[in-house]
């Protein structure tokens, strides 16, 4: 199997975040990729994706993904269904967690318990 082809989930995700200014190449059995995700969140889920592929240190693949916007963790926009409860575990893996959200978020938000469907919502970094 090609290295490419081993790491094809990674390009196609990289693809589906909208990754800029990607470049892949394969140089004697290494894969090189890079580019740069939105927030640090998606540049955790190419590396997640990497390691789902490859194993925890790959030795077949190079990354060097930089982020353009560091200054949140990502922006969320809401969904039909969510809470921010929902929306922490996803991102931090704590419900309990809703609170950095809503705090973050107090200018369009005045009750946690309150948000609606396209919504953009900051997610901190914590």
């Amino acid at each position: 199997m090609s290295v490419k082809l081993k790491y094809q989930g990674v390009l196609d995700l990289g693809e589906t975040l909208g990754i800029q200014n990607g470049n892949v190449e394969e140089v004697d059995g290494v894969l090189k990729v890079s580019g740069v995700a939105g927030t640090p969140h998606e540049k955790n889920l190419i590396w997640d994706k990497i390691k789902e592929a490859g194993g925890e240190l790959p030795s077949d693949i190079e990354a060097h993904i930089e982020v353009a916007d560091d200054s949140v963790y990502h922006r969320h926009t809401v969904a039909s269904g969510d809470t921010l409860g929902k929306i922490a575990k996803q991102y931090y893996g704590k419900a309990g967690k809703y609170t950095a959200i809503f705090e973050a978020n107090t200018n369009i938000l005045k009750n946690p318990d309150v948000i609606h469907p396209g919504q953009e919502l900051v997610i901190p970094n914590l």
